[in-house]
């Protein structure tokens, strides 16, 4: 189990953002925004030898803050948020050791498996990460696509991890109905994400306890890494980031 850190990007600025809000005709819920630029949390990660973590571009105007947090930790950090076959290829050569993708992927709700691999022909599997951010419908956790705002009709379970695990390195999943509120992770989607077996699976949503990490631990036998935004103190939350780093970098 592994710590994997975030830039969360909006209007070219660092946010930690209520991602459920970023709806139409919702009003944007942030819950902090850094005077610091996304270069600076990229050298921090660095310097504590945290790879793997993603930059995530939230709508249009990111694409410069990007470009400065890969070239600062080059090869070491994914990036992600509007990421298509067409500029995939570009993104590697900035300096992402992957590209993050879902909407790419996906069409009124459907998945089409043309379009990811169109993705993996042009960048190769191992530079892919497919992101299953997902919220709950009825009694299902479906994927949601368009910045959260729609759902897919594709549930999460493990079957959907056997079938795509082939065309890409690893999953990144957000628990949409919890990201960004502090209010503790969203236990019922864990339950249908573990055991987790080969696949390389990334958590985030909801974290903001040293008790639920360690319940992910367990949970998931080590093998399911975590990522925490809005609760570490580094983005105006109480865990501490020494802590978190400490035990689990």
């Amino acid at each position: 189990m592994r710590f994997r850190p975030c830039i969360d990007l909006h209007d070219g600025k660092v946010k930690q953002i209520v991602g459920s809000t970023m709806k139409d005709n919702n009003i944007l819920q942030v819950n902090f925004e850094s005077t610091y630029s996304s270069s600076y949390f990229a050298s921090l990660y660095k310097k504590n030898g945290l790879k793997g973590g993603h930059v995530i571009k939230l709508g249009a105007g990111n694409d410069l803050a990007a470009e400065e947090a890969l070239t600062s930790f080059p090869d070491n950090l994914q990036i992600g948020g509007g990421i298509i076959a067409k500029n995939a290829k570009e993104w590697l050569a900035k300096g992402a050791s992957h590209v993050i993708v879902t909407s790419a992927i996906f069409e009124a709700g459907k998945l089409l498996m043309d379009k990811l691999l169109e993705l993996v022909d042009v960048c190769g599997k191992e530079h892919l990460v497919i992101d299953l951010s997902c919220g709950r419908k009825d009694s299902n956790y479906v994927v949601m696509t368009d910045r959260w705002r729609h759902y897919s009709e594709v549930k999460i379970n493990r079957n959907l991890f056997d079938r795509l695990a082939p065309y890409c390195d690893e999953f990144l999943i957000h628990a949409v109905d919890v990201e960004g509120k502090q209010k503790g992770l969203d236990k019922n989607l864990i339950e249908k994400i573990c055991p987790v077996g080969e696949h390389r699976i990334v958590y985030a949503g909801g974290i903001h306890t040293l008790e639920e990490i360690k319940y992910l631990r367990d949970k998931s036998e080590g093998k399911l890494d975590f990522s925490i935004g809005s609760s570490l103190d580094i983005f105006g939350g109480h865990l501490k980031y020494q802590d978190i780093i400490k035990e689990f970098a």
